[in-house]
């Protein structure tokens, strides 16, 4: 299938998104997608899969002028999008989110249940996945959910998959068998969008790539034609001098100590510390207990035994609200349903942990409320038009940094990070590097979770492994590689 979209422009209200973009798409072939949050790369493959209509510009499929109604149509012609917000029903089992809407019934109308676990084992076979059919899709971590929704758009025969960042909840093992499948996909003619702000994924398994800026097209490339820096320049618009910015830790008193914390069947006898200005990195597999080690610290989750420490002071936290005012913040990995309240505006999310800070006497000065979140829109570079926009309107990069900006405001004691840069795209990462940067140097305590090896490595000043539950081990910066890593969160020692 050979895709043309040529001068496609699609503006929302007064804001214009696209001006003018130009791809093509040919068989069989890993087509990266790539530019900042905003650039409108997304809202690129929603007009192509009918979900948004353009305002100017032709779409053709195989030399024929080709526009679909809705999305279900797409996938019916063969085109398929894995979207970042994950499309989850969490009330409904794994199975039936597999089949929602695509049920095998038998010529009475009554469901096949056997052939559709049939058909579910055998694709999560493919992708190495065990997941319970029957368990409710509600109770999977991102990363199983993620995992759900490509084996869902991989039992549609599609011709052509979008996938909008499918590695961003996965760890280094599930990513290598999804590239894997990609190649086996690609060597029987199936096209794939890959759009991602991994670099190395994009050299790994791409063959063209196409970068977006500002909602233009910068530039069409073989993968062999380019480089980081080239691709970054064009995406940015100006050169990145350093992945990483340099760190100099000056660690000082423990500010979180955690002893033997267990939550049966979850995770058992955790032990760490953690000090006033450096970052603690948690790397680990899917599964392994990291996030759910995080949801205990803040009260999102109960413990059956073990102790917290804050300051030194033994502390029992039942609920976020305990845990924020002993000074401790969480940006969760799923921003959509935990991070953010998306029918909000701007200004009630980042203002919303901080309410009492702005109603002293018990009435709101909005003045000081709103130059508050002018001053931390303006801070972390969040792309809107006004702060009343409403949450779901951003893209899913601006979103995080949303989420990022309202933690940031309670001025932490310790600040936890789950999957902090998740979605977010090369120069906006950085941002949120320098950002931890200048917290630490403020004194604040960080525990960063992340899948993504080299950020562990580029900005942890020590690094704890957990493996099937509990911490498998510990390592200073100077020591670490990514093979240790590994080695840790397999069980090795």
């Amino acid at each position: 299938m050979l895709i043309k979209m040529n001068n496609i422009h699609k503006s929302f209200g007064t804001n214009s998104v696209l001006k003018g973009v130009n791809i093509e798409i040919q068989d069989g072939e890993v087509h990266a997608l790539m530019g900042e949050n905003g650039a409108g790369k997304s809202t690129l493959m929603n007009i192509l899969t009918g979900l948004h209509k353009r305002n100017d510009g032709t779409i053709l499929i195989d030399g024929k002028e080709t526009y679909f109604k809705d999305p279900k149509e797409a996938e019916k012609y063969g085109i398929t999008f894995i979207h970042q917000e994950l499309n989850i029903w969490p009330e409904m089992t794994v199975l039936e989110n597999l089949f929602i809407g695509k049920e095998i019934t038998s010529s009475f109308g009554i469901l096949n249940t056997r052939k559709m676990k049939a058909l579910a084992r055998e694709q999560f076979d493919k992708l190495s996945v065990n997941i319970p059919l029957d368990q409710e899709a509600g109770r999977c971590s991102v990363g199983q959910q993620q995992m759900i929704e490509i084996a869902k758009a991989l039992m549609t025969d599609a011709k052509v998959i979008i996938m909008d960042e499918p590695t961003a909840a996965l760890t280094e093992r599930e990513i290598q068998k999804l590239f894997l499948v990609i190649d086996s996909l690609k060597k029987q003619g199936v096209s794939i969008v890959y759009i991602s702000h991994r670099m190395e994924e994009i050299f790994e398994i791409c063959d063209r790539i196409t970068v977006m800026r500002d909602g233009i097209t910068v530039d069409t490339k073989n993968i062999p034609e380019t480089n980081f820096d080239d691709v970054v320049k064009k995406m940015v618009g100006r050169a990145l001098t350093d992945r990483f910015p340099a760190r100099n830790p000056n660690p000082r008193e423990t500010v979180l100590k955690v002893r033997n914390l267990t939550q049966k069947g979850v995770f058992h006898d955790v032990n760490f510390s953690v000090k006033s200005g450096e970052i603690v990195g948690v790397s680990g597999l899917m599964g392994a207990g990291r996030t759910e080690i995080m949801r205990t610290l803040f009260g999102m989750d109960s413990i059956d035994s073990g102790d917290i420490f804050i300051n030194g002071e033994k502390r029992t936290i039942k609920n976020p609200h305990e845990a924020i005012k002993l000074g401790i913040g969480f940006i969760t990995e799923d921003r959509k349903d935990e991070g953010l309240i998306l029918d909000f505006s701007l200004r009630q999310n980042i203002a919303l942990p901080s309410l009492k800070s702005f109603s002293p006497k018990g009435y709101m000065n909005r003045k000081d409320e709103q130059d508050f979140v002018d001053m931390l829109i303006k801070r972390l570079t969040i792309k809107t038009q006004s702060s009343e926009t409403n949450a779901k309107d951003l893209s899913g990069g601006n979103q995080q940094k949303v989420v990022i900006a309202k933690w940031i405001g309670i001025s932490p004691k310790v600040l936890i990070l789950d999957e902090p840069t998740r979605g977010v795209d090369v120069g906006a990462k950085r941002e949120i590097y320098q950002l931890m940067n200048e917290l630490t140097d403020r004194g604040v305590a960080i525990i960063m979770v992340s899948s993504e090896l080299p950020e562990i490595l580029g900005m942890s000043d020590r690094i704890l492994v957990v493996h099937e539950g509990t911490i498998s081990g510990e390592l200073p910066k100077n020591e670490a590689t990514q093979e240790k890593i590994m080695t840790l969160a397999t069980g090795g020692q």
